[in-house]
């Protein structure tokens, strides 16, 4: 991966580690999960639309490419914000955290589904199953009560985080980064909105709720989303999801540190197999049929994994890795 992947890689990290913790503290003050889903869709389209118009050409995007876009918002956005939002009343910031980790897992087996011909082969097959036994580690304690119908919404979210990269990789690589976010979240927040409005509270949110709120439309929906795509773009889709490995690190050290939850050994068991499970799972494989190809300078790295040798020609452009669609 070049530099720009992982800069991108080591900022998503961060990015989308922090949000577990300011989802609780929104919706432990009061605030439903449909407020929180549309207080962060509604700022991040504020912040990204003008720059997406300012990029031109945007309503005709939207018709060339409004099937893709609307799946990828469903599948993205839509469902898996809110049952990620409604599991954290009932799930600590942490075990949410931890639970995401599982989506580079999820996403190796449906990348399957989506002409993937890369081999599974033992070293990846092991990583599932280690994956798997840390996400069972972490949830077999919680299989009661409310905490049930939240894990199953967490499962709702796991794979439809591991799904959106891959149509957006499939479907809408050629779309400008801002002109494919900015949409899906104006959509989303108009999705939500009447939700909103029956349930805003009477009186006003404290101080921290909205500075959560603030915080998970800036940081972590206008500034992560642009980030994202580029590093799909970067990186494709199933290695751009690998940066789930560094997010429950810091939901942990965040719910830790801010929310005094505890950090069990269960916790701590269940964080190292989902990380063993998950680098092994996503490790490169070779593509069936497809030789080993040594490397030299004026080869470039194909964003699915492969190499191509130019022959007499410059190496060919990605889309955004000129900063396509950055604004």
């Amino acid at each position: 991966m070049t530099a720009r992947g992982w800069f991108l890689f080591s900022l998503m990290g961060v990015l989308w580690g922090i949000p577990y913790l300011m989802i609780k503290v929104a919706v432990d003050g009061g605030m439903s999960a449909s407020m929180v889903v549309f207080a962060r869709c509604a700022v991040g389209a504020a912040l990204l639309l003008p720059f997406a118009v300012r990029q031109g050409n945007l309503i005709n995007v939207v018709r060339a490419h409004w099937r893709p876009m609307l799946a990828f918002a469903c599948i993205e956005i839509i469902g898996p914000w809110w049952t990620l939002t409604d599991a954290e009343r009932h799930l600590s910031s942490s075990t949410a955290g931890l639970l995401i980790a599982g989506v580079p897992i999820v996403g190796v087996l449906l990348a399957r589904f989506f002409g993937d011909t890369e081999r599974l082969g033992a070293r990846r097959t092991a990583g599932l199953a280690l994956g798997l036994g840390g996400v069972a580690v972490l949830t077999i304690p919680h299989l009661t009560g409310g905490d049930a119908r939240s894990l199953t919404e967490m499962l709702v979210t796991v794979v439809g985080y591991a799904t959106a990269p891959l149509i957006m990789a499939r479907y809408l690589r050629q779309v400008p980064t801002l002109q494919l976010i900015a949409p899906c979240l104006l959509l989303s927040a108009l999705v939500y909105a009447p939700a909103a409005t029956l349930q805003w509270p009477s009186t006003p949110p404290s101080l921290p709720v909205l500075a959560s709120l603030a915080g998970l439309g800036v940081i972590c929906t206008a500034l992560a989303f642009v980030a994202f795509l580029e590093l799909i773009r970067e990186a494709g889709p199933t290695r751009a999801v690998v940066f789930t490995y560094v997010n429950p690190a810091v939901a942990v050290t965040a719910g830790v540190l801010f929310l005094d939850e505890e950090l069990t050994a269960g916790v701590v068991a269940a964080f190292t197999l989902i990380l063993l499970g998950s680098f092994l799972a996503t490790a490169s494989g070779r593509r069936r049929g497809e030789r080993p190809v040594a490397w030299s300078t004026r080869q470039t790295s194909r964003a699915d994994g492969r190499v191509e040798s130019p022959s007499g020609a410059l190496p060919e452009e990605r889309p955004g890795s000129t900063g396509q669609g950055g604004g």
